[in-house]
């Protein structure tokens, strides 16, 4: 008989460790999404106006861009074992205060605390997949791990609606930090920085992750702040990743339940199309990209079509429901041709820098999604009629044109970028 297991097996304890990982990055998801289908709860008990509602939802996501670079570093010389564990703990701790606050400043806090342990997550996950898996299934891997993300903003839809509306927002959110320390524990438990540091044998393939000093991490800063490169992609994921977690994650059901006249339940269906969208498309995008073994083309044409989807809102201010639900499905699809940014740096710079590398772009994407909550937020308030719909606070049709057309213009704007990047590119891309 073999005495080999799962957790003997390197291909297969990877797997494992992944999961892992990959369910602690599902909580992160349910947890930064989840100010849409609780918005109204949320506007009712803190008396919020748009703005102030943009902000506490845009607190997780400036608490998070601004850890990312630490945890680049940290990911690079201390492995995702013990930073992702501490990233569940604190957010699990942060989603336990943002339940039980009392007021519109102890949520706020409690919130950006979520953020905090949610923003090692990601890049932990990145560099534990450059460190187990081949070079060619890496975009596969960042492709499949965004569609986790996909996973997560699905159940901060409909499900998370139905939940709030039963047992309350504030029980919710207290099960799912009971879920999260139970994942931080299994974190712990099975991922290591290689299969070398499990006392496993190497991967065929995998190519080995030399460790970096303090001073050659700088190093690397110092040529990442000055890359042309990265900050056309940095500006991809900005537009690409803030866009698509502004519109599933806060003022994609406000605008059905005000525009259409929706409840939030039934509003929640159509950003669920957005997250099944989110789910299905980065890991088939990535796919589609380790085998035509191009970033950049397949990155210009999605954008593109991304661009031309958020469109229809500020052209047509009240198109028919079945073209919202399939505006949100594509956008949720084609924001998987902005996650090709992450691959896209990581190939550019060696592998021992690939968790700065690619926590410098990450950054972006979570800039993006702090700047385009407030600033829709800020021009809807111009926009308020000071009625009141399901609980959700009244703007007219024209002010949600105006905000849309704020991300529509980012995304157009992160084509062109992608067409630089094109051009920059002497072989094919």
């Amino acid at each position: 008989m073999s005495d080999v297991t799962p957790l003997s097996d390197p291909t297969k304890r990877r797997w494992l460790a992944w999961g892992a990982l990959a369910t602690v990055f599902l909580l992160v998801n349910l947890h930064r999404l989840s100010t849409a289908v609780l918005s109204g709860r949320l506007s009712a008990d803190f008396s919020l106006t748009a703005a102030q509602l943009g902000t506490l939802h845009a607190s997780f996501f400036l608490v998070y861009a601004l850890v990312q670079i630490p945890t680049g570093v940290l990911a690079d010389r201390v492995g995702p074992r013990h930073v992702g564990s501490a990233g569940a703990a604190v957010l699990s701790v942060g989603a336990v205060g943002f339940a039980l606050s009392d007021g519109y400043l102890v949520a706020l806090l409690s919130r950006g605390l979520v953020g905090l342990g949610s923003g090692v997550i990601f890049v932990s996950i990145l560099r534990f997949c450059a460190n187990w898996f081949r070079t060619d299934e890496f975009g596969t891997m960042t492709g499949l791990t965004a569609g986790v993300a996909g996973l997560g903003a699905i159940l901060a839809t409909t499900p998370l609606a139905l939940a709030a509306a039963r047992i309350g927002w504030r029980r919710t959110v207290l099960g799912l930090a009971a879920v999260g320390l139970l994942a931080a524990i299994a974190v712990y438990v099975l991922a290591r920085s290689s299969p070398a540091d499990a006392g496993l044998d190497p991967i065929e393939g995998v190519p080995e992750q030399p460790s970096v000093s303090l001073s050659g991490t700088a190093a690397y800063l110092r040529a990442l702040a000055t890359d042309l490169d990265q900050w056309l992609l940095s500006i991809v994921f900005f537009s690409g990743m803030g866009t698509i977690l502004t519109l599933i994650g806060l003022w994609g059901v406000p605008y059905l339940v005000v525009v259409y006249g929706l409840d939030v339940t039934t509003a929640s269906y159509y950003t669920l199309l957005g997250s099944v969208g989110l789910l299905v498309g980065p890991p088939a995008i990535g796919w589609l990209s380790d085998r035509i073994e191009r970033r950049l083309l397949p990155m210009s044409v999605g954008l593109a079509l991304f661009a031309l989807a958020l469109g229809v809102v500020p052209i047509v201010g009240r198109p028919p429901l079945s073209v919202v639900a399939g505006v949100y499905l594509l956008c949720g699809f084609l924001v998987g041709s902005a996650v090709l940014a992450l691959s896209v740096v990581k190939e550019r710079y060696p592998p021992e820098a690939s968790g700065v590398a690619t926590a410098t772009v990450n950054t972006a994407g979570f800039v993006g999604a702090t700047v385009f909550p407030t600033a829709m937020g800020v021009a809807l308030d111009a926009y308020r009629t000071g009625d009141v719909v399901g609980g959700t606070v009244v703007y007219t049709e024209f002010g949600y044109r105006v905000a849309f057309a704020i991300i529509a213009g980012a995304v157009a704007i992160a084509f062109l970028c992608s067409l630089w990047l094109l051009a920059r590119k002497p072989t094919p891309a």
